[in-house]
């Protein structure tokens, strides 16, 4: 199936590895130039070399904290023109919620909630002007099943969630197609830590904390960060003009409910 976004040029944020990787991977493969970003240069120019080895595509790699204004500000110098913009930001840390005071609350909204309200407000009026866009936010699950621990997690992904019901809405009219990616447990260093800590929660081997994670999900695995990336790129295609506003969950079937 040809996408039909062959010489776009995207953003994807928090791209060197993980599921933004896998993001990239798979726009580049379907023909979609680049501007990667994360934290860690060497990771980040790592990637943008195998992207442009494996596809042929241009590639801008972009060292910045993409949560910070600074760093917001030098990745959009780098842009030019976006077509696609896939908002990407590593989650705040588990714990408990007494310990969680306001300005843990306030950094989780920076990062997953106002970061890419910011890029949204940046790149959508363009891609508005030219008739044509697409925006993925990369949430999460506990949009739809909150996971006790993630709070902070919970909260901020949340109200981007309802930010977007309400902007996609406005923006679909003018070619601008905006919605949500909500991952489940994928094969990331964010779930391997989170299987760590209940190793060490359960006092039990690793081996034994993988089990118990896949025997949880119905397919009895976890998901792939390339078929993450494929469902990504045809949320950027051609073929979601009438998709508008929605929360699309890839979780192996763990969220279990009708509707």
């Amino acid at each position: 199936m040809d996408l039909g976004i062959k010489g776009k040029t995207a953003l994807v944020c928090a791209s060197s590895k993980g599921l933004g990787r896998g993001c990239a991977m798979a726009l580049a493969a379907e023909g979609v130039n680049l501007v990667i970003n994360a934290r860690g240069a060497e990771a980040l120019e790592a990637t943008a070399e195998e992207i442009r080895a494996a596809h042929g595509v241009e590639v801008t790699a972009v060292a910045a904290d993409i949560t910070a204004e600074e760093g917001r500000a030098k990745v959009l110098e780098a842009c030019g023109q976006i077509d696609i913009l896939v908002n990407n930001a590593g989650g705040p840390p588990p714990g408990f919620w007494p310990d969680w005071e306001r300005e843990d609350f306030i950094a989780a909204l920076d990062a997953n909630m106002l970061t890419p309200i910011a890029l949204i407000k940046a790149l959508v009026p363009g891609m508005i002007d030219r008739g044509w866009g697409r925006v993925v936010n990369i949430t999460s699950a506990s949009v739809r099943s909150p996971i006790a621990q993630l709070g902070l997690s919970n909260s901020a992904r949340a109200g981007l969630t309802g930010y977007v019901a309400g902007t996609s809405r406005q923006v679909c009219g003018k070619g601008v197609i905006m919605n949500n990616l909500l991952p489940g447990s994928h094969d990331t260093d964010r779930i391997k830590a989170l299987t760590e800590s209940t190793r060490q929660r359960e006092g039990i081997t690793m081996d034994e904390a993988v089990a118990k994670r896949n025997a949880a999900n119905p397919t009895g695995r976890i998901g792939t960060a390339e078929e993450f990336g494929a469902t990504c790129a045809f949320m950027c295609s051609q073929y979601v003009g009438f998709m508008v506003g929605q929360n699309i969950l890839l979780d192996g079937g763990a969220f279990n409910a009708t509707l």
